[in-house]
């Protein structure tokens, strides 16, 4: 199979995305336009007839003082990863991309390699022998993708020294879902670990109510947002960022992104945002007052969130980033915890790749990164 890379419109970047199951959001062609600090560049792979057969959303950050970049494709390029010819694929891709001034490039294969289900990752919680998912069996293992990851190394890429452990990669390898193709919303509540069940239960009884917020709501979602910053100890993105995160991504598709409200006698307690593409449904961004947190708000609104995907056919809800600590002095144990409350699974994606097209400033970048 002959493939030809080019430039392609953000029109067409976005029928093909339209065309799919399911991509990432970070692939969309509106996230160039949330990453503000960054350039990009749609590119598109065609097949013998002309038709496109893959898409990428390629950011360019400018190295300080000189006119190179790392280009990074965060989970990216929504190719055939399984292609036998995965090099025809990503020859082309870092050819063009070094044209483009790049000195390194970075991206994240949405391929998965391994998933534990909550049952295995609660052994591995109760056993003090485990201290992280890799030491628990896993449920259901990718063989395609360990081929994957063996050919990316005969190409010259390379991954962090961690392979990716944890939070090490720029978008985290590690996630939480809930899948939802083929099952029935009682069979996703029934899956729920009893404590869930009953705090949804409390936050029903109290009458804590989940509310769908819009635009001008963005204010108050930023209030509980940095109440969350200060407990957490971590440093809130500005309110203009998620102004215009909703701006760009609804232009896109009106169903892009969606704000919850949980309140209680009026006041709210906890917020979320998600995001949509396709059948796949993120909870993308959480937040919560130090108040009120006996009426369960976070688990009435993630039941609401997770029926409103449900309602829109999606066939995942993803939680997002875990780390793959199963050590409950860690601090980003809390998490996992929280997460395996819904029953779903914990998977493992390859992970970060890094090709060097130019060593010296590849390394220069590395040293600089390590040092911040």
């Amino acid at each position: 199979m002959s493939l030809t890379l080019r430039t392609i419109s953000r029109e067409q970047h976005l029928a093909y995305i339209q065309s799919l199951p399911a991509a990432s959001h970070c692939q969309v062609p509106a996230w160039a336009d949330v990453k503000t600090e960054w350039r990009s560049e749609n590119l598109g792979w065609f097949d013998r007839t002309g038709q496109l057969v893959g898409a990428a959303l390629v950011l360019y950050r400018q190295l300080p003082k000189i006119k190179r970049y790392l280009a990074y494709l965060p989970e990216g390029p929504v190719i055939n990863w399984y292609a036998p010819n995965l090099e025809d694929w990503l020859q082309p891709m870092l050819a063009h991309l070094k044209q483009q001034g790049a000195f390194s490039v970075k991206m994240g294969p949405p391929v998965v390699i391994r998933r534990w289900d909550a049952p295995a990752i609660k052994s591995g919680i109760q056993d003090p022998e485990v201290k992280r998912l890799r030491d628990v069996q896993a449920t259901h293992i990718e063989p395609r993708a360990f081929e994957v990851a063996d050919r990316l190394r005969k190409m010259g890429w390379q991954q962090g020294e961690d392979g990716g452990a944890g939070f090490g990669d720029v978008q985290p390898r590690y996630v939480y879902q809930v899948p939802l193709a083929n099952r029935s919303l009682d069979d996703v509540h029934k899956g729920f670990n009893q404590l869930w069940r009953r705090n949804i239960k409390k936050a029903e009884k109290a009458g804590v109510e989940v509310v769908q917020g819009g635009y001008y709501d963005l204010e108050e979602w930023q209030r509980l947002y940095e109440i969350t910053a200060v407990r957490d100890r971590f440093r809130p993105r500005p309110l203009s960022y998620f102004q215009r995160m909703w701006t760009v991504l609804n232009t896109e598709d009106p169903n892009r992104m969606r704000l919850y409200f949980a309140r209680h006698n009026g006041v709210n307690l906890s917020a979320a945002t998600m995001l949509v593409v396709g059948g796949h449904v993120w909870y993308s961004y959480g937040a919560s007052d130090n108040i009120g947190r006996e009426v369960r708000p976070s688990n009435a609104m993630q039941w609401r969130m997770l029926r409103d995907a449900y309602a829109m056919g999606a066939t995942v809800y993803d939680l997002r980033g875990i780390s793959d600590s199963l050590d409950e002095t860690d601090h980003l144990f809390g998490l996992i915890q929280f997460k395996v409350g819904t029953g779903g699974e914990a998977v493992e994606y390859v992970g970060e790749w890094d090709f060097p097209l130019n060593k010296l400033l590849h390394k220069a970048l590395d040293m600089y990164m390590s040092r911040r």
